[in-house]
C-alpha cells in the first residue's frame, strides 16, 4: 500500500506544468517589416544632402560688383570712395554686371540717366557720351566767382539770369552790373562742372554745362558768349 501511494504521488508531480527557469526570455513575436518607410527615410536623407550641396555651390559662385551709394545724375561719372562701393552677388551671365575690378574703366564713362542710390550698376547704365533727353540742349557756361553758388553740384536745378550793365540803368560806373529779374532759363539741370583753377592759383572760375529746353538755347548762348550770366540754384519743383 505504501508503494502504491508513493507511485501515485510521483505521477501527480510529473503532470505539473514546467515553469521557465530564471533568466530565460519568452519568445518575441516577429517584427513587421516596412520597406516603404525605410525607402522614404533614405530618400529624405539624400534630398537633404543634395540641398546642402547646392547651397554650398551657390555660396561659392559669387562675384563682387559695383553698387551705387549716392544718387548719380545723368552725365555724371562714378568715383570710388564717393558714390560707389563693392557688393557680393550671385553670378548670373544674363545680367551685365559691372564687376568691381572694372571700376577704373567705369570712371571714364557717364551715366545715361539718373541712377538712384542702392542700385547695382550694369553696363547699360553708362556710355562715353550720354544721349540728351528729348527736347533738351546742352549749353556751356564759363562762370567767375560770384556768378554761381559756391556749393553748386551736378544734378542741381538752376535758373540763369542775364547780367545787365549798370550804365544802361543809370546806376554805378561802367563795367559793373546787376541781374535782371527775368531769367534767361527758368529751370535747367547742371550736367557737368569743371574747376578751371590750376594747382597753384585758385581763381574760383568754373566751367559748367546746363541741360536747357531747346527754345531757350539762343538767349542763354548769346549771354554766355559775353560772360554775362549768373546762375542761381532753385527748387527742383520748378523743373
Amino acid at each position: 500500500m505504501k508503494i502504491q501511494e508513493r507511485t501515485g504521488a510521483g505521477n501527480n508531480r510529473s503532470a505539473a506544468p514546467v515553469q521557465p527557469g530564471v533568466g530565460e526570455r519568452l519568445p518575441a513575436p516577429p517584427r513587421e517589416r516596412k520597406p516603404a518607410l525605410a525607402a522614404l527615410a533614405v530618400l529624405l536623407i539624400l534630398v537633404g544632402a543634395l540641398g546642402a550641396t547646392v547651397l554650398v555651390l551657390r555660396a561659392g559662385d559669387r562675384i563682387e560688383v559695383v553698387k551705387v551709394t549716392r544718387n548719380i545724375q545723368a552725365g555724371e561719372a562714378v568715383e570710388e570712395g564717393v558714390n560707389i562701393t563693392g557688393v557680393m552677388v550671385a553670378a548670373d551671365d544674363s545680367i551685365n554686371y559691372v564687376k568691381w575690378e572694372q571700376r577704373g574703366v567705369l570712371s571714364r564713362l557717364k551715366a545715361k540717366s539718373a541712377i538712384p542710390r542702392g542700385a547695382v550698376a550694369v553696363g547699360e547704365m553708362f556710355a562715353k557720351q550720354p544721349a540728351l533727353p528729348a527736347g533738351k540742349a546742352s549749353v556751356g557756361l564759363s562762370l567767375k566767382e560770384g556768378q554761381y553758388p559756391s556749393d553748386l553740384k551736378v544734378g542741381d536745378t538752376v535758373s540763369a539770369f542775364p547780367v545787365v550793365s549798370s550804365t544802361s540803368t543809370g546806376k554805378g560806373t561802367s563795367g559793373s552790373g546787376s541781374t535782371s529779374g527775368t531769367p534767361l532759363v527758368a529751370a535747367a539741370k547742371v550736367n557737368t562742372i569743371t574747376d578751371k583753377s590750376d594747382a597753384t592759383v585758385s581763381t574760383g572760375n568754373q566751367s559748367i554745362t546746363l541741360l536747357v529746353p531747346q527754345e531757350e538755347v539762343a538767349a542763354l548762348a548769346s549771354a554766355a558768349s559775353e560772360g554775362k550770366v549768373v546762375v542761381a540754384r532753385v527748387s527742383a519743383d520748378n523743373n
